[in-house]
């Protein structure tokens, strides 16, 4: 136990939150771009059988590590064919942006629904304190990891959705250039990871975000709902 404790960024009491959160996360961020680019035209995904929410068909092992040990990773990347979208550009963007936009959308109903048990006393209600500190902990880390994803999946590195948006806002001649750094991705990531320094303005910088928006938020609803 010790040893898990001092190699997870993860505490171990708080282990089956995270890991339930990243079931639910990686899934629908992935079954998002499968399901915009499947409806545009490629079937590329469907036919591999990624139109699901089955969690298995979606799951990286080496990412769902690295986020647990560094504090970042990644779910198994969809295969996505541009060249059957009748606009592939502007498709391609929908099809990739789809997948943060699914984990800051779990975020805000997720932040509602927290808020809501809150304001209404159903929380309180809870009179098992173990019962009690897994609903509120679920809801904090499953919300503040939604918002996270959300944030770090914009960051323009492969293999994360920032990157394929890159692609199909820049010309050309610089996507060209951009494909040249690729291989160069995992390197970059391991850099990061080793590198305390580096994690702190590249990494930890977007948990802070990430607090930040479900702070905002919850604020938000409790003024909704009038506390």
């Amino acid at each position: 136990m010790d040893f898990l404790n001092q190699i997870l960024r993860i505490p171990l009491d708080q282990l089956p939150y995270f890991l339930i959160t990243l079931i639910i996360a990686f899934t629908v961020h992935e079954f998002s771009h499968a399901y915009f680019a499947n409806k545009f035209g490629d079937p590329t995904a469907r036919l591999q059988g990624r139109v699901t929410l089955n969690p298995a068909v979606h799951f990286d092992l080496f990412g769902v590590i690295l986020l647990l040990i560094a504090g970042f990773g990644w779910a198994r990347p969809v295969p996505v064919n541009r060249d059957n979208f009748e606009k592939p550009r502007q498709m391609g963007i929908i099809v990739t942006a789809a997948g943060p936009l699914s984990n800051l959308l779990l975020g805000f109903l997720g932040t509602m629904i927290y808020v809501a048990l809150s304001q209404f006393g159903i929380l309180s209600m809870i009179t098992n304190e173990i019962l009690f500190n897994a609903v509120h902990n679920f809801f904090i880390i499953f919300n503040i990891m939604n918002f996270f994803l959300f944030l770090f999946n914009l960051v323009p590195l492969p293999p994360l959705d920032g990157y394929r948006l890159l692609e199909d806002i820049v010309p050309d001649h610089v996507r060209i250039k951009l494909k040249q750094v690729e291989q160069w991705s995992i390197l970059i990531f391991l850099i990061i990871l080793i590198i305390p320094p580096l994690r702190n303005v590249t990494i930890e910088p977007l948990y802070t975000g990430a607090r930040t928006i479900f702070s905002q938020f919850t604020s938000f609803f409790i003024m909704l709902f009038g506390g």
